[in-house]
């Protein structure tokens, strides 16, 4: 173990993508950038009760072009989501995990409810066909770290092992906790991300009860039932999948000649101590995070270019963000860009932190801004730098900011490598 240096800097040299705009990274920025959406009709179960229908599903995966077979039948989607984008995001970085290294790689990768269909499916039959057929290998195979077990088990890394829950700002608490892991000196490299399946008929039921579910504008396709900041929102749609993104020391990155994608240079967490659901009245506790990530490293409020927002397309929840965003940056907000990716995934829960981390890092080190699909009609009351297509701009500073179900509030920063 290396002694802890708070200075250690922190880059991006791999990145892994399963989730609605495709299953790699190069497909998913491609489809972000030209604005193409992964929103549609919901396969996953019969929407023909419920009054919503839209769901930003995974297509074309196979579980077993990434697991062994038999692992794969034991366990289920969230599980098979993450290991494949934290190999994704192992072969880009081009690291080899060796005996020799394996001890100080680790993994640091969460889920915000974990393997909820294995529960639904095992409770099912235990009604059905009692407790005797149900399967003795679902709960170490279905609890919320079994994904960062697994990637373990695939890649041989088997130091520090963590799993962080914090609902919709798991996957932000992840990645940025993997960093600071890495300054603390417990590791050289992590694999850090999330992973998600909310796609399920019970959950979708309790967000429509919840009345938090939006619908598309009238007459409109189901593609644009999510629109960040718009005036007309009315509530976010489920999204599915994972991202990875392979962290590592600097200076082991210019050793070996890996491609950096960015530097984590900040990281906020903070709670609202509030409500279960809404947001606090100012968006108080999201402000706190965004500004202890500006803080913790120095960086500049005025050089941040862009801001990945939680933008969830709620008219609450994007009213207090937008309000937070305002008390931290101030006269600045106006000349930061916002890029709600959501427009296009959906909402993947926790795995839309590590997501929206991987889209971000992208936006740094491509100098590209991803347009918020769907924005028509500007809201005063949110009053940000929102556009609907893609710009080419300087991008210094990007921060992705995610605002978790219970209050919880992550934030973290990436910076553009210029080779310095």
């Amino acid at each position: 173990m290396r002694k802890p240096d708070y200075s250690r800097r922190v880059v991006v040299t791999g990145l892994g993508v399963i989730s609605p705009v495709g299953n790699d990274a190069e497909t998913a920025w491609s489809n972000l950038v030209n604005g193409v959406s992964g929103l549609g009709e919901i396969t996953h179960f019969d929407t023909t009760a419920y009054q919503h229908h839209a769901g930003g599903e995974v297509r074309g995966f196979e579980a077993t072009e990434w697991m062994e077979a038999k692992a794969a039948r034991r366990s289920e989607s969230s599980l098979h989501f993450g290991v494949a984008a934290a190999k994704q995001a192992l072969a880009d970085s081009g690291f080899e995990i060796t005996d020799e290294n394996r001890t100080d790689v680790g993994v640091v990768f969460g889920s915000g409810a974990g393997g909820q269909t294995l529960m639904i499916d095992n409770w099912t039959v235990l009604r059905e066909k009692g407790p005797g057929r149900v399967s003795p290998t679902f709960i170490a195979n279905g609890l919320v770290d079994s994904p960062s077990g697994m990637i373990a088990i695939e890649t041989g890394a088997i130091g520090h092992n963590l799993c962080i829950v914090s609902a919709c700002a798991t996957g932000t608490h992840n990645v940025a906790e993997a960093a600071e892991t890495i300054r603390r000196g417990d590791c050289i490299a992590i694999i850090s991300g999330s992973t998600e399946m909310p796609l399920l008929e019970v959950a979708h039921a309790g967000f429509g009860n919840m009345r938090g579910l939006g619908s598309p504008r009238p007459g409109e396709p189901l593609q644009t039932v999510s629109r960040p900041f718009d005036r007309t929102r009315d509530g976010f749609v489920l999204g599915e999948g994972a991202a990875s993104l392979f962290l590592e020391d600097l200076e082991l990155a210019k050793a070996r000649g890996a491609r950096i994608y960015g530097e984590v240079v900040g990281y906020g967490s903070a709670a609202d101590g509030w409500d279960m659901i809404q947001p606090i009245e100012g968006g108080a506790g999201s402000a706190r995070a965004m500004k202890m990530a500006l803080e913790r490293r120095g960086v500049p409020a005025d050089e941040v270019d862009m801001i990945n927002p939680h933008g969830t397309s709620t008219p609450v929840g994007d009213r207090r963000e937008a309000e937070a965003i305002w008390a931290v940056f101030g006269a600045h907000t106006p000349n930061i860009a916002i890029s709600g990716t959501k427009s296009m995934t959906g909402h993947m829960m926790g795995a839309a932190g590590a997501f929206e981390a991987f889209a971000t890092v992208k936006s740094v080190h491509e100098q590209v801004v991803p347009g918020t699909l769907n924005y028509r009609d500007a809201d005063p009351e949110c009053d940000l730098r929102v556009f609907p297509e893609t710009r080419r701009q300087q991008v210094r500073y990007a921060l992705s900011n995610n605002i978790g179900l219970g209050g919880h509030n992550g934030a973290v920063i990436f910076k553009r490598y210029d080779g310095d």
